[in-house]
């Protein structure tokens, strides 16, 4: 300890220095030679003694990923100095470290940093590559090419790899490992004895786009929240890639049914909502149809597996939705309407025997809402689902866990492997190398019996992770130690006797996760929607057209892609029921402050509007008086009438009212449905009643006798003035003179000649 303090303390700089070569010179020693590792076919020594890394590594690209005898490795990246002095005699070297024996070593070196004198493999001989003077924070690329004869591989199995940057500073003048880089290079040139089955799950699943709102045309338009999807299914769209690239994959297809049956609406005529709330026409149907055919030729012969409709949210109803009633009977006609989706839209008959809790954690109330929906295996991962034996190697993804129902237990290091920014190339090819490695060295595993194991990427992948979960998987279809299977297949293997079967307990779930669940307020709004929908569509002469459209919509209130984004998620449930609020108000009562009610019976009319397109019927309208004992309608106060309004119509019913006296009396105006249940908003308005005395109408008796007593009296005048009239007009004229001559052969009035 005292020579390392004096080496480190006070003495002079030319004599540490000297001690710093000198310790460089004997690592070459038998002395020293056993700290450091080195490879057949390696002549070059490692520096022993290193200073800060300040020099950063980046591996750009390892091909090939899994080489085979013959094969020439090729890497390529980039080195950048972060430090303040500049590096100078620099070169990048190859260091091939031992065998890893087991995952948890892989899991070891991928999580080591830095460059540790005396354990780290000396650099592979003619991998050499000089790089010229690094200034500070300017990247410079490199290239190695090595015949991976030439690497000292000799047994199968996973080796770490090491790129190396080594140079001198002008602090410290001799050579020295600045950066440092590890991966992993997989080494299985021939097909293995035993292979391990392998089923990856290819998932297809989106947000929530489509609204409960539809065109107010026979057609019902659907109406989109807005046209992110198109984006997605646009040549290059992450969509768009999932489909290009699992098409050639042997990959097990899982899909949300809403994602297929929101594709299909924007095919044809569709609406999309602008931020500012206006409605317009959708013009994607050309993107939405090329890819719905490019995903029904690259599903065929595949397997196919539709999880429930808008993949619901099995471990929110499990912990939040379970005490409201009602949430849970949406799964089954979610399980339901899957099928049809698929089969309508691809062509295909896909499997609904698969639930999906998030991230494949599960405890007792997860698992039994799982089940309810009709299927009988539970996608588990384990990291949830944890072994609790001794076991020295990975079991088979199926678990019986009673009641006819298998826990499909995915392994969560290759299912955990994309996950990230896989946009950097280094981090793309750090994450191939990484789960080739991990499925290499489970395949090496200490064990006879067959395995079969799962493999469940995270819900929606970003377009640069699925391009690099294709990389890996097109290396395994080499065969040399994978076998493909389907994800049906997986889980009907034999189960591994000594893996556990018991279920984590309601404490083992994540915090976590619990934590992005839907609270239970979510589930009520649902409930209450649902309600309102329950007694909108039994007025309805045609109840499909809102029955259709809301019921798939709750499904997407409870969807698993909701986790993250709780104002959103509220926002939607607050805009599916103000929608359909304003439908409900569509058909109501028209508005009135009075009406008048003279003398002690009359009827009151009242108008119910429909704009709505199509009629209801089974409405009730019911009438009721505050004070009965001065209006009434009816023998309690009460009368009703059924009524059937047309659509966009409006209809005036008209109730007898009887008043004892007279005076103001407020009366309110409600509908029912059939059923009993109010309809809408009650209606209050006053009734006027005024009440005929019995002088008055002594009055009007005798106003009315006078009147006809007149008229008989004029009657009877003009008949005598007519008669006297007749009578004068029949009595004979004056006798004519005698003139002597012959009278006068015209006659008079009211003569008669005789011819």
């Amino acid at each position: 300890m005292a020579e390392a303090a004096d080496i480190h303390g006070d003495t002079p700089a030319p004599a540490r220095r000297w001690l710093r070569r000198a310790v460089v010179m004997l690592a070459g020693t038998p002395v020293l030679a056993g700290l450091v590792y080195v490879p057949a076919g390696s002549a070059q020594a490692a520096p022993t003694a290193a200073g800060p890394s300040t020099v950063d590594v980046s591996l750009d690209s390892l091909t090939p990923s899994a080489p085979v005898k013959g094969d020439t490795l090729t890497l390529t990246g980039t080195v950048t100095n972060r430090g303040r002095d500049t590096v100078t005699d620099a070169h990048v070297g190859l260091r091939v470290g031992p065998q890893i024996t087991d995952r948890g070593a892989v899991d070891d070196a991928a999580g080591r940093t830095g460059f540790r004198p005396g354990s780290e493999p000396a650099e592979v001989a003619g991998t050499s590559v000089k790089v010229s003077a690094l200034a500070p924070e300017v990247p410079q690329p490199f290239t190695i090419k090595i015949p991976v004869s030439k690497l000292g591989l000799d047994e199968d199995g996973v080796y770490q790899l090491g790129v190396s940057l080594s140079g001198e500073t002008d602090s410290r003048g001799y050579e020295q490992v600045l950066g440092i880089r590890r991966t992993f290079l997989p080494w299985q040139p021939d097909a293995a004895a035993r292979r391990t089955q392998l089923s990856y799950v290819w998932p297809l699943i989106s947000t929530t786009h489509l609204t409960a709102q539809t065109g107010s045309d026979e057609l019902q338009t659907p109406v989109f929240e807005n046209d992110d999807l198109a984006a997605e299914l646009r040549p290059g769209g992450r969509l768009e890639q999932m489909v290009s690239l699992g098409r050639d994959l042997p990959v097990t297809w899982l899909m949300d049914p809403d994602l297929l049956a929101s594709v299909a609406a924007m095919a044809n005529a569709y609406m999309v909502r602008t931020p500012d709330g206006q409605i317009v026409p959708g013009r994607n149907q050309a993107v939405a149809k090329r890819w719905l055919a490019d995903l029904e030729r690259a599903v065929q012969g595949k397997k196919v597996v539709a999880l429930p409709f808008a993949d619901p949210d099995l471990a929110s109803l499990a912990h939040q939705g379970k005490n409201v009633s009602g949430s849970l009977a949406h799964l089954r006609p979610a399980t339901e309407k899957a099928r049809q989706v698929v089969e309508t839209v691809l062509h295909v008959e896909p499997s609904t025997d698969f639930s999906w809790p998030v991230e494949g954690a599960v405890d007792p109330a997860i698992v039994n809402v799982a089940t309810s929906a009709g299927a009988h295996n539970v996608l588990a991962r384990s990291d949830s689902f944890q072994e609790t034996g001794n076991l020295a190697h990975t079991p088979s993804a199926p678990r019986p866990i009673g009641a006819g129902t298998t826990a499909v237990v995915a392994d969560a290091r290759l299912s955990k492997a994309f996950q990230g920014d896989m946009l950097s190339a280094e981090n793309a090819t750090l994450a191939v190398q990484r789960f080739l490695a991990q499925s290499l060295a489970l395949n090496l595993q200490d064990t006879d019996a067959p395995r079969s194991i799962v493999v469940t990427p995270q819900r929606m992948p970003t377009t640069s992770q699925a391009q690099t979960m294709a990389n890996a998987l097109r290396t395994l279809q080499s065969g040399r130690w994978t076998q493909p299977v389907d994800l049906e297949a997986a889980a009907k293997a034999k189960p591994d006797p000594g893996a556990t079967t018991l279920v984590p307990g309601a404490g083992q779930y994540p915090v976590s996760l619990r934590r992005t669940e839907l609270p239970q307020p979510a589930f009520e709004t649902i409930r209450t929607t649902q309600t309102m929908l329950d007694h909108f569509k039994v007025i309805l002469s045609h109840p499909d057209r809102v029955e259709i459209p809301f019921g798939n919509t709750f499904n997407r209130m409870m969807s698993t892609s909701w986790r993250g984004r709780p104002e959103e998620a509220e926002a939607y449930r607050d805009g599916v029921r103000e929608y359909l609020e304003g439908l409900t108000e569509q058909v109501k009562l028209i508005p009135k402050s009075k009406a008048h009610l003279s003398g002690r019976s009359a009827t009151i009319p009242v108008t119910v509007q429909n704009g709505l397109v199509q009629d209801v019927h089974g409405l009730v309208l019911r009438l009721r008086s505050a004070n009965p004992t001065r209006l009434m309608f009816g023998d309690d106060g009460e009368a009703e009438q059924q009524i059937d309004v047309q659509g966009g119509h409006s209809q005036s019913v008209k109730f007898t009212a009887n008043a004892t006296a007279s005076g103001p009396v407020e009366v309110t105006a409600q509908l029912y449905t059939k059923d009993g249940v109010p309809y809408g908003k009650e209606r209050k308005f006053t009734v006027q009643a005024t009440e005929i005395t019995s002088t008055v109408l002594l009055v009007i008796a005798a106003g009315v006798l006078l009147l006809v007593l007149a008229g008989v009296k004029m009657y009877a005048s003009r008949k005598k003035v007519a008669a006297r009239a007749a009578e004068d007009s029949t009595q004979p004229s004056d006798p004519t003179p005698d003139t002597g001559g012959e009278s006068d052969s015209s006659s008079g009035p009211g003569e008669t000649v005789d011819r």
